[in-house]
């Protein structure tokens, strides 16, 4: 039975994770090296906690409750001593992911289920990084975590039934819809949104429209409830990139990044973590750089 959830990454989707957890009844420790990021973290939670309250989705009783679920800490190994299931929400990037999956592999007890939080990545080639891949799956969550209502559910190749019935239940406990899909690259909604965003980009680079206007068109015209470029400046320029990389890596051509896209990368404008992507954040107003 899953009681105690560590949550390995202070950032947008580990915070996300962690509240929808933590609001799921469960208790959830956040784990980041970094004491400062683990801050932001507890200040950005209570920032969603605070807007729940104000707009009646939560009361003060399940406020309170949430907060007293959720603890902070900075030594993973002493994490996960407790843990049921750890859920890694980590950089796309290998070599963490492998430190991660090394660190709770050594430490968590052998009852203890692992996910990661990957869009794109292969669960299999994660869970080879420890010694229980029948006990190891993909848990995709979307940004942003509290507000969107579905988790993509990814078996690798050694994934369990019993640990995909165990993950699909928790999920649903956290509230949320599920699917449960096999592997293959870019799973099921990475590959259909890496696909509209790069169109974007494309269309963009070549005139087409303003960055306002293509968010308007996909938004009104095929019920999306952001713009792709809306949708990129909250996951990141750069966390984009790297999955168009991966997928153009394993697709082939259709996915070939646009060249665009790389010049804002380089720019280092990186969306809204950074205060500008396609649109200009730094005095809080969604404007295009002119």
């Amino acid at each position: 039975m899953i009681k105690n959830i560590v949550v390995v990454g202070s950032g947008v989707m580990g915070r996300g994770i962690a509240y929808v957890g933590a609001l799921g009844g469960y208790a959830v420790t956040i784990v980041d090296i970094n004491q400062h990021a683990l801050a932001n973290a507890e200040g950005e939670i209570d920032s969603i906690i605070t807007k729940g309250l104000d707009r009646k989705k939560i009361t003060q009783k399940v406020a309170e409750e949430v907060r007293n679920h959720l603890y902070y800490e900075t030594d993973l190994k002493k994490a996960a001593k407790t843990a049921d299931l750890v859920i890694e929400a980590v950089p796309e990037v290998a070599d963490i992911k492998k430190e991660v999956f090394k660190t709770i592999d050594e430490n968590a007890p052998s009852t203890c289920y692992f996910a990661t939080n990957t869009s794109t990545m292969s669960p299999t080639e994660i869970a080879s990084y420890c010694q229980r891949p029948e006990r190891t799956i993909a848990m995709h969550f979307f940004n942003p975590v509290h507000k969107m209502p579905l988790v993509e559910i990814i078996r690798g190749l050694e994934t369990s039934d019993e640990t995909a019935e165990v993950i699909k239940n928790v999920a649903i406990q956290m509230g949320k819809e599920t699917v449960v899909i096999n592997e293959f690259p870019g799973f099921v909604t990475s590959r259909i949104s890496a696909l509209v965003g790069n169109e974007a980009f494309y269309m963009l680079q070549e005139g087409l429209g303003t960055p306002e206007e293509i968010d308007k068109a996909i938004k009104l015209g095929l019920n999306y409830p952001m713009g792709p470029f809306e949708l990129v400046d909250l996951v990141g320029l750069d966390a984009r990139l790297n999955n168009l990389k991966y997928l153009h890596e394993k697709l082939g051509e259709k996915y070939r990044p646009a060249p665009l896209l790389e010049q804002y990368v380089k720019a280092g404008r990186l969306g809204r973590k950074s205060g500008k992507g396609i649109y200009d954040y730094t005095d809080k107003k969604e404007q295009v750089k002119s």
